[in-house]
């Protein structure tokens, strides 16, 4: 990879009022990883690494209300449902063997705290970029939700990769309908407590 790929230039290409996405070819994982310590003084940047492919994203206030409204739902049903919960928001999660890494928009562990998170939820505000589902299942997550177009969906991991389900396996009592409807970033709290009212 040639250094000059990663300037300032190129970040200054990326402005954080709307998502972007730069994609880099032949980056190592060393080179990935010293990419990724350089990158962290940079605010609203978002990497994700799949077998030499380098995505570096900027993440919009408009993503950023979406995933945090969706991550207020989950949570508030899990609390109201007596669901054991733990979040781990924008973990970098890596594995060199399978070079891939990436940081989640929200992700949870059920029951208990492990190495890597049950579920991994994804705000997708434009199309393009690396194959996010590769990466997830080279590191093993056995749920990915998909925020797109005002609704969700949801991918459960098997033998042969994900495939698509119509309601999530680790939490199969939750009408995720119902959840999208509430998902609405402008008016958050009101609809995080509309919420709980109807699932209470």
């Amino acid at each position: 990879m040639d250094a000059e790929l990663v300037d300032a230039r190129n970040l200054e290409r990326l402005e954080l009022k709307t998502e972007q996405r730069l994609i880099l070819p032949g980056v190592d994982w060393q080179q990935y990883l010293a990419l990724d310590s350089l990158l962290e003084s940079f605010p609203g940047l978002r990497l994700t690494y799949l077998e030499g492919m380098l995505e570096i994203m900027t993440n919009s206030p408009e993503h950023e209300l979406a995933k945090k409204t969706i991550a207020r739902l989950l949570e508030i049903y899990a609390f109201a449902k007596t669901i054991s919960l733990h979040g781990y928001g924008s973990t970098t999660y890596r594995k060199e063997a399978l070079a891939r890494g990436l940081e989640p928009d929200e992700c949870y562990c059920l029951e208990q705290s492990k190495e890597l998170p049950d579920l991994a939820i994804e705000v997708v505000i434009t199309s393009g970029g690396l194959d996010k589902l590769a990466v997830y299942a080279g590191l093993g997550v056995s749920e990915v939700w998909f925020w797109q177009d005002q609704q969700l969906s949801v991918y459960r991991l098997r033998d042969r990769g994900y495939e698509p389900i119509t309601r999530s396996e680790l939490l199969p009592d939750l009408d995720l309908t119902l959840l999208a409807s509430y998902a609405r970033p402008l008016n958050q709290p009101e609809a995080v407590k509309a919420f709980y009212e109807a699932i209470r």
